[in-house]
């Protein structure tokens, strides 16, 4: 999706709270160094994906077309994947929050993760390296509710060997204002 095409009324950045491309997977080109001009950008869109464009070309001092431009490009490279909220699960009724270890079967990556993405309260699944295989952060509204998710779907899925999970009692989102370390 172009800039142009998330461009709301107003010239702000609208979005769907999904990915910026849909359908299957696509080919990315290869990657391009960003500039200091594009950093800034990603920055302001980490801190507020709703920034007009009007500012971004404002903040960063380069002209309306030429934000469009960059935003697109940094889109097209897949730089950017989409925009979404940054959301409290608890007053959201998503109260119970884990990281589930898993150990998986060997080769059976992709597999796993397309049964772990359909799971409900799936917020993020890595394939990692160490004493387990994949790591899966779920928000779910009780812990009841993550028993069963984690006994009856995610132990009843051929490929997992076995898995740990780990009960959130408290997180806090790192604020995207701080400074990058370069």
């Amino acid at each position: 999706m172009a800039a142009e095409q998330m461009a709301g009324s107003g010239d702000g950045l609208s979005h769907n709270g999904g990915d910026v491309h849909r359908g299957g997977p696509r080919e990315l080109p290869p990657a391009r160094p960003l500039d200091a001009i594009d950093r800034d950008i990603l920055h302001m869109l980490q801190t507020d994906g709703r920034t007009s464009i009007r500012s971004v070309a404002e903040r960063v001092h380069v002209s309306r077309a030429n934000a469009y431009a960059r935003i697109n490009r940094l889109i097209d490279d897949g730089v950017i994947r989409g925009f979404s909220a940054r959301v409290d699960h608890e007053r959201a009724g998503q109260g119970a929050s884990a990281y589930i270890t898993l150990k998986i079967v060997q080769n059976s990556w992709r597999t796993v993760r397309e049964e772990l993405q359909a799971l409900p309260g799936a917020a993020h699944i890595a394939l990692v390296s160490g004493d387990f295989d994949v790591l899966l952060l779920v928000h779910t509204p009780d812990n009841r509710t993550l028993r069963e998710l984690v006994l009856t779907k995610i132990q009843s899925i051929p490929e997992v060997l076995s898995t740990r999970t780990l009960l959130v009692f408290e997180e806090t989102d790192l604020d995207p204002q701080r400074p990058a370390q370069d």
